[in-house]
């Protein structure tokens, strides 16, 4: 897939806006998809959690502490497309 994010938007009950490059959109609910612990339970309060920026460097989206999610799953959830894992191929 690998799709860049290009915009995020917080919403109220821990919803995300997107947009992707190819201008595919959606919501999200982030809530649904990690659990707030560990490097991720800051986003528990819902002003740390409303500071989402894009990371342009990394195609995807983060908080100030670092935290990020693979913007191939948060593709994969706003299309609802499967994402293909494929193995390399090893030369003899």
């Amino acid at each position: 897939m690998l799709k860049d994010i290009i915009a995020v938007q917080p919403l109220p009950n821990y919803q995300l806006y997107l947009r992707f490059e190819d201008n595919q959109e959606g919501i999200i609910n982030i809530q649904q998809q990690i659990e707030f612990k560990g490097v991720f339970s800051p986003l528990s309060d819902p002003n740390y959690f409303a500071q989402v920026t894009v990371n342009p460097e990394l195609g995807t989206i983060q908080w100030p502490n670092g935290a990020d999610l693979d913007p191939d799953v948060l593709y994969s959830l706003i299309t609802q497309q499967t994402i293909i894992l494929t193995a390399p191929v090893r030369q003899p």
